[in-house]
């Protein structure tokens, strides 16, 4: 098959040298607020409890902050007010008697409020973030596997480090803006990987039937063979960003708060999904095969990006 002028097609193995420096800086950025800042985690990751009250008076932070100075719980104390409901994180364990306490004392200003609440000790929140580490490790290693055994390895590693990026893109903008770090929100990333694969894989898959019929015999048909699948497939990816992400947005304004970090984490991983889907994972893949070609014939192409 000759890709050769055939349509007008963008030069996207051109245009993924620039989205491959605005890729790095974005991650050596993202590194360094992550290395100064840390994550915001939520009382999943840390010890403490979380208070989640639902309410039937309009009741504030302001109305419920006397109780919990009574009973000495200041320290570290945040509150964050909904529609009907009132969230207190403190950052250390409640005891049975502050427990107690609490509740009969914002009962007296809502008697119809009811409570849920979730308490972690440190050893619980140390095996939580381990076990959310390892989650995303292993579904890398999986994916590799998998892509290995169904395309090859050059496939596996530019998806891998595609969805890396996309995974790493979202955990920063968290660190940066301090939003909160939750299981919600490593749920969220399993999810932006698989979604990240699963558009990647499609391109690829275009990628590789075109290579069974196409004559490379140069770099410069390679780069054509690449923009031309992408081509071939955009329009799929966006169509299915576009639906995810309005999803995802509405879930955000939407939605109850104990999933608002999950629609966050979720609006922003589409968005940064597709776009290393087009212009990081398959200009990768081409790198790594052109290298390929180079070694097989002994001397680099003259061809140019």
């Amino acid at each position: 098959m000759n890709f050769k002028k055939k349509l007008n097609v963008l030069n996207y193995v051109h245009l993924s040298r620039y989205f491959f420096t605005l890729s790095i800086i974005l991650t050596i950025l993202g590194g360094l607020c992550l290395g100064f800042f840390g994550l915001n985690y939520g009382v999943d990751f840390k010890a403490g409890s979380n208070v989640d009250i639902s309410l039937t008076k309009d009741l504030s932070a302001d109305d419920v902050k006397p109780i919990v100075e009574k009973l000495g719980l200041t320290r570290g104390v945040e509150y964050t007010e909904g529609d009907n409901r009132l969230n207190i994180r403190f950052t250390e364990v409640l005891s049975p008697d502050h427990d107690h306490q609490l509740k009969e004392e914002i009962k007296k200003l809502d008697a119809g409020a009811s409570f849920e609440v979730n308490t972690v000790d440190t050893e619980m929140a140390k095996e939580l973030a381990a076990n959310a580490i390892k989650a995303v490790l292993i579904s890398c290693i999986g994916i590799i596997v998998y892509v290995s055994i169904r395309f090859e390895w050059r496939f596996a590693l530019a998806a891998v480090i595609a969805l890396l990026h996309d995974a790493f893109i979202v955990v920063a903008l968290f660190s940066v803006f301090r939003w909160e770090v939750d299981l919600t929100f490593i749920i969220a990333v399993l999810t932006i990987i698989g979604y990240s694969i699963n558009d990647t894989i499609v391109i690829f898959d275009r990628i590789r039937e075109n290579l069974r019929f196409a004559k490379i015999k140069t770099r410069q048909d390679l780069i054509e063979l690449v923009n031309h699948s992408i081509s071939q497939t955009i329009m799929r990816s966006l169509y299915t960003a576009l639906t995810v992400f309005i999803a995802a947005l509405f879930l955000f304004f939407f939605a109850g708060e104990s999933i608002r970090m999950f629609s966050l984490a979720m609006t922003i991983g589409i968005l940064f999904g597709a776009y290393s889907t087009i212009f990081i994972a398959s200009p990768l893949w081409f790198i790594f095969k052109s290298k390929q070609n180079n070694n097989k014939s002994g001397k680099p192409s003259k061809a140019t990006v």
